[in-house]
């Protein structure tokens, strides 16, 4: 028995439609077969920022590529010129793909982006990408689940303070569940207030990924008590996701990719801090 696409044809990109692409988190292997195809059909490629080297250097010679600048805690192109530009090349009949970091509809605007399509009559596809909670996680030997551990596994964003007060923080500090946080590291100190408040142990693991499934990625580990402080001693930057929950402790034991985990800063001699 063969392992071939079932009806190909339904996601080749007729003239002047549009594939709303996941690239995930960086390693070019997670891409899926289809995400490949649509890269070779590509006549332009709208990119966000985060998108892997290794990604872009499917795109063939001689397409337009745009960075729209889409990443956390940046100021890039707006959203309407996203749109914009998606309508500008569609119209013309070229073969457009929007290729978007992680997976298109988990905090990707994926489905704003579709609606601004349907509204203008423009063909679409949607190619899904492996979202980085899941990779970040495998990348750094985190099961995000697991029968001894955590029953659930929540995707969060809270990048800003807007986000943060939308959020069922007593739902959130429960235990035996798995809490994936896409944002920005500014918001750490935040983060740990508001989880601490409604009751969740200051001991509890986190793990974050930063350069998540990357020749780079690193790993930080602690409690959440100290988060801020050990993102800060390490100098944690974006892109990062942080793995909040008992599953996140599992990283020192499973780590196979990349190097080693790194741990909380050693402590300050009682004597150093006297003088």
């Amino acid at each position: 028995m063969s392992l071939t696409a079932a009806s190909p044809s339904d996601f080749d990109l007729p003239p002047g439609g549009v594939a709303l692409v996941g690239a995930g988190p960086g390693d070019p292997g997670l891409l899926t077969l289809h995400a490949v195809r649509a890269l070779e059909q590509a006549e332009v490629v709208l990119h966000d920022r985060l998108v892997g080297a290794g990604v872009l250097a499917l795109v063939p010679a001689g397409t337009l590529r745009v960075e729209t600048g889409k990443s956390a805690g940046a100021h890039g192109m707006a959203q309407e010129q996203i749109h914009a530009l998606m309508l500008e090349h569609s119209r013309a009949g070229r073969r457009v793909v929007r290729l978007k970091g992680g997976d298109p509809f988990v905090f990707g605007r994926g489905g704003e982006e579709l609606e601004f399509l349907r509204a203008h009559g423009i063909p679409f596809r949607v190619v899904p990408g492996i979202t980085a909670a899941l990779a970040c996680a495998a990348y750094a030997g985190i099961p995000l689940t697991h029968r001894d551990h955590a029953q659930s596994v929540r995707l969060l964003t809270a990048h800003c303070r807007d986000s943060i007060d939308t959020l069922d923080w007593e739902e959130l500090a429960r235990e035996r569940q798995t809490l994936a946080i896409y944002m920005g590291v500014a918001g750490l100190e935040r983060l740990r207030e508001r989880l601490l408040a409604a009751g969740r142990d200051p001991a509890t693991p986190f793990a974050l990924v930063e350069n998540g499934s990357r020749p780079e990625q690193r790993v930080i580990t602690g409690t959440l008590a100290d988060l801020p402080g050990t993102a800060r001693a390490h100098a944690v930057a974006s892109p990062a996701l942080l793995v909040l929950g008992e599953v996140a402790a599992l990283a020192a034991q499973l780590h196979w990719f990349g190097a080693l985990p790194l741990g909380p800063p050693p402590a300050e001699p009682a004597l150093a801090r006297a003088a």
